[in-house]
């Protein structure tokens, strides 16, 4: 993979993105990607991914496959741009952002009963009519974007030593791990046990097919790609250490997010907190990237009731 510029990426997407704020709690500093524009970092990638297409691929548009909050960046960058977008989705996408999606006036395809199924539809759709793909998280532009958390969080907390950050297919930990390891930060990275197929991949030493399992994490939830090119790799390179959280921490983090710190955490934005909450001890100055915070309101009652 080519040198990537995380300072141009974020001047490139500046327009597009918010700079999202750092606070601290009793649970440490945290970086509130759960207040981004569409909810989640994904917007970051998905706007890097957007403004470098070709005006041959503007025109012919877009298709993604999201468990959510993929879909729903492409579908709001797209909507500001221009850019006709379809994004295809599992049956069991939150429904708080199907309405996402739905609002930004993409196509919304659900394709099946699991996000295999979704990124087989996507692919389908590729080959019949010839819209470009924006991947989710292996792609050297969505990794860019990504990594653009980091750059503003070493901006927001210098001396930061440690970053926490949730791990699925790992477009989120590659690019913070590039733009912060040669800063000299570590990186920790967690998965939900019950969508760890990355960190399972990283033990076998090859990309993983898994059964999809229920979680309410289900943000982390899908595969790595057969053919994964990019973020197994740099996974294995950037991080430092693994942590796995079952549903009882996650559950548990969501719920203490809200009652303590008042801030709305779907359970795949909230495992860095639940990796503190079930024992882990940061090393120094230390930051937990909270993703994602678009969670349906009776998920919400249920898990913070």
């Amino acid at each position: 993979m080519p040198e990537l510029d995380f300072a141009a990426a974020l001047g490139r997407i500046r327009r597009l993105v918010w700079r999202t704020p750092v606070v601290r709690t009793s649970d440490g500093w945290l970086k509130l990607e759960s207040l981004q524009r569409t909810g989640s970092f994904k917007l970051r990638g998905a706007a890097n991914r957007l403004l470098k297409l070709t005006a041959a691929e503007r025109a012919r548009g877009v298709v993604a496959v999201s468990s959510g909050n993929h879909g729903r960046a492409v579908a709001e960058v797209a909507r500001i741009l221009g850019i006709r977008a379809t994004i295809c989705v599992p049956d069991w996408t939150d429904p708080s952002k199907l309405r996402g999606i739905r609002a930004a006036g993409a196509k919304l395809i659900r394709a099946g009963a699991s996000y295999d199924e979704a990124d087989e539809r996507a692919a389908g759709i590729v080959a019949a009519e010839g819209l470009t793909p924006v991947h989710p998280f292996d792609d050297q532009d969505v990794i860019e974007g990504q990594g653009t958390v980091g750059l503003e969080l070493i901006e927001q907390l210098p001396g930061l030593d440690e970053v926490i950050v949730p791990l699925s297919g790992g477009g989120l930990v590659a690019g913070v791990g590039l733009a912060l390891k040669p800063r000299g930060v570590r990186v920790v990275a967690v998965s939900a046990r019950r969508a760890s197929v990355m960190l399972q991949s990283l033990e076998a030493g090859r990309p993983l097919r898994m059964p999809e399992e229920e979680t309410i994490a289900s943000a982390l939830s899908g595969g790595i790609g057969d053919d994964n090119r990019f973020t197994l790799r740099v996974v294995r390179e950037v991080v430092d250490e693994h942590i796995v959280v079952g549903e009882g921490d996650i559950r548990a983090a969501v719920r203490r997010a809200f009652h303590d710190h008042r801030l709305v955490v779907e359970g795949g934005g909230a495992v860095g907190l639940a990796a503190l909450g079930s024992g882990y001890r940061p090393r120094g100055r230390a930051a937990v990237i909270v993703s994602g915070g678009n969670i349906d309101g009776p998920a919400l009652e249920m898990m913070a009731g």
